[in-house]
């Protein structure tokens, strides 16, 4: 309930991805019997809430959020940046799994950046988001992964732009209207963490989640919960002027903040004598 209620009230314009997580996070957790964990494909530009659903989800689940012992994150910049080390990554990339869910079956482990992964490191997690019962005395059938992606990107909003330029809303678009495109997208592109990878191959990703690209009514309602949160009352003008400073595309038609909502936190410190 917690998970709906936080999507419902802070997360904007992303009408699938608050239905397809609720969905998979809450079927997964009350499956007695899974076959497998959760694989999650989270994509998107940057500023449409990749991050902060991932925030969302462990918080929902552990009491500590992504501050708990049992969330692990990885980087790709931060954790994996050397191409000649892929080998020692993978090796202690299976180590750091293995270990973590052997302390704890539902671990939660969360890959950022995965557009700056180095191809073929992720397919080394492979063997733990199958279908095998035990791996070396291990069960990892109720741990949840989560992958977050830039790639991709470009199709959805090919979709949404389909949609616009054809009178619909962007409520109006189903998961089913991007999802294939999307995996077919990501397993294609040699910068995306999964090209050709065994992962998408095999069907390991249980849901590809589009993350829309935002408008300009969106970034408004971004402005205005920060506001709030800063304890400051809501002012319709500061909100119009940041939202009016952020730049849009296509450049003709100006539909989509091209950060999202990334920037908000930083202009309000520009109104506001913090």
């Amino acid at each position: 309930a917690a998970l709906q209620e936080n999507l419902d009230k802070k997360l904007f314009g992303q009408h699938l991805v608050s239905k397809v997580v609720v969905k998979a996070v809450r079927g997964f957790l009350n499956n007695t019997n899974a076959k497998k964990p959760l694989a999650l494909s989270l994509h998107g530009w940057t500023g449409t809430g990749k991050n902060f659903v991932s925030k969302i989800i462990a918080e929902s689940i552990y009491k500590r959020g992504l501050q708990s012992k049992y969330v692990h994150q990885f980087v790709a910049t931060l954790h994996f940046p050397h191409a000649h080390s892929i080998n020692l990554y993978k090796d202690q990339l299976q180590s750091w799994i293995r270990g973590n869910v052997s302390i704890c079956p539902r671990s939660l482990f969360i890959f950022d950046e995965m557009d700056k992964m180095h191809a073929g490191l992720i397919d080394s997690i492979k063997p733990f988001l199958d279908y095998y019962e035990l791996l070396d005395g291990v069960s990892y059938r109720q741990a949840i992964f989560i992958f977050l992606s830039n790639a991709g990107a470009e199709k959805i909003t090919e979709v949404a732009l389909d949609f616009w330029r054809n009178g619909r809303t962007r409520e109006d678009i189903q998961l089913t209207d991007i999802q294939n495109a999307l995996s077919v997208s990501v397993f294609n592109n040699k910068n995306s963490g999964f090209w050709h990878s065994t992962l998408i191959d095999r069907n390991l990703i249980d849901y590809f989640i589009p993350f829309l690209p935002l408008e300009y009514k969106h970034v408004k309602m971004c402005v205005r919960v920060e506001i709030g949160l800063r304890g400051y009352t809501v002012d319709e003008d500061i909100v119009s002027r940041i939202a009016d400073e952020m730049t849009y595309f296509p450049r003709e038609e100006r539909i989509y903040s091209d950060k999202g909502c990334k920037t908000v936190d930083a202009k309000l410190d520009y109104y506001y004598d913090f």
